[in-house]
């Protein structure tokens, strides 16, 4: 069996960033398994107190010594949380003495800031491109001209997550199109795509994988069926290689990976909110 590590993601905000860093810290070993706990909101000495008795007590149930990824920007809130005896990776401190060098002033440390509204209009953006991609999604909405990108691609292939999550995290208005039967059967895109050409970016899958999915969502259906997922997948592909549409397999890529590969193709120039 892996070895147990309990791990501590503890913010003064919403922990996200905690959390993101350390996830990608933690990828990179392997034999654990880490036990993840997200403490946010870690905002006064009495937070931070209640803080330090629930990692002592993971680190005394398991006999190992906890790991803490801290975000907290008050220096006292991560001195009180280092008595508890864990390995404290403070996200911040390795970056902000050279920043304060360089940029010639000490930072302001301000609670919330990463993840909170400090520009309206940028999350504005984010909403209005939230609202289009679930107005637009599985084409339900075919006026896509004020569409940043167009994500088309057989069903459960990925399209609507990937939607969302460049509307949530870029401001990016993503629609998405499935390719029915009737889409497959001819062998040229759909009249309804043409005007949109540019925008489009094709996703695919592995077939196998495929019928996982929808084998889920609808079991021992002529949709879940193998040879069903093989013939549209196949379809799909031929599809976008004759009109020569970028393509991405979804197969073994996460949806950061598949969003990050869309702004680049498109280059779509857009901060991470």
């Amino acid at each position: 069996m892996n070895a147990i590590r309990p791990v501590f993601y503890v913010s003064d905000g919403t922990g996200i960033t905690a959390e993101t860093i350390g996830h990608s810290l933690l990828t990179q070993f392997s034999g654990f398994q880490f036990l993840t706990d997200r403490i946010a909101f870690v905002d006064d000495m009495d937070k931070a107190r209640e803080t330090v008795l629930r990692i002592r007590e993971a680190g005394e149930r398991y006999g190992v010594r906890p790991i803490v990824v801290n975000s907290c920007v008050d220096p006292q809130m991560s001195t009180v949380i280092a008595e508890s005896g864990a390995l404290m990776l403070d996200v911040f401190a390795p970056f902000i003495g050279p920043l304060e060098r360089e940029l010639n002033q000490p930072r302001q440390a301000r609670v919330g800031r990463a993840h909170g509204i400090v520009d309206f209009d940028s999350y504005h953006r984010r909403i209005e491109a939230m609202n289009y991609a679930l107005a637009h999604d599985d084409g339900v909405a075919l006026d896509y001209n004020e569409a940043d990108v167009v994500l088309v691609g057989v069903s459960r292939a990925g399209k609507t997550p990937t939607c969302v999550y460049l509307a949530l995290h870029y401001g990016v208005k993503a629609a998405n199109y499935p390719l029915t039967d009737g889409d497959l059967d001819h062998d040229q895109l759909p009249p309804r795509l043409k005007p949109f050409r540019r925008k489009l970016f094709g996703l695919t899958i592995d077939p196998e994988r495929l019928q996982q999915i929808r084998q889920e969502r609808r079991p021992d259906s002529n949709y879940s069926r193998l040879e069903t997922c093989r013939r549209e997948v196949q379809a799909a592909e031929a599809l976008f290689a004759r009109e020569r549409i970028p393509t991405l397999s979804t197969t073994h890529t996460s949806i950061e990976e598949i969003s990050s590969k869309v702004l680049a193709t498109f280059g779509l120039q857009r901060e991470m909110f």
